[in-house]
């Protein structure tokens, strides 16, 4: 999700909803605790410099159980951050302590917020030796070739 998708989604005045990959849900009584600019210079296993801009949102949890974060208070900061730091409409992350701060991509589903896994990954496979994945074929699922015309099944007696 990029700055100008959240934005249009805060804009509807939901109630903010965020499930975290586990399908739980960040406590109602969130806070937005920053809204940051990051930008990451580095050089690839394969020697590449590569730059990287995204948006950082940290979200925090307090003993404030009554306190709730409308869409358009977290719009306000949104627009404040930007006008501010001079935001780009760039992909944006979201950073929450669960047992460690963990950094999640934000997706939309209906009117709820999803926090989404983010992995690491070699960005030069080609150029660090790394063999590329074999697709994972189930044998019932090949289709008969004009050579072979049956498809070998379990009882089938082809094997």
């Amino acid at each position: 999700m990029t700055l100008s998708e959240l934005k249009n989604q805060l804009q509807k005045q939901t109630p903010i909803v965020l499930h975290l990959p586990d399908q739980s849900t960040i406590p109602a009584h969130f806070h937005v605790t920053e809204v940051g600019q990051v930008q990451k210079q580095f050089v690839d296993c394969g020697g590449t410099f590569r730059t990287l801009n995204t948006i950082r949102i940290q979200l925090w949890v307090s003993s404030d159980v009554e306190h709730r974060l409308t869409s358009a208070k977290w719009l306000g900061i949104m627009e404040k951050a930007e006008q501010e730091l001079g935001l780009k409409d760039v992909e944006i992350e979201v950073e929450y302590q669960a047992s460690t701060i963990q950094v999640y991509r934000l997706s939309v589903q209906g009117d709820q917020f999803e926090l989404l896994n983010t992995h690491t990954e070699c960005l030069a496979p080609d150029l660090c030796g790394i063999n590329a994945e074999k697709k994972k074929v189930n044998l019932v699922d090949l289709t008969p070739t004009e050579k072979h015309n049956t498809t070998c099944i379990p009882g089938g007696n082809c094997c």
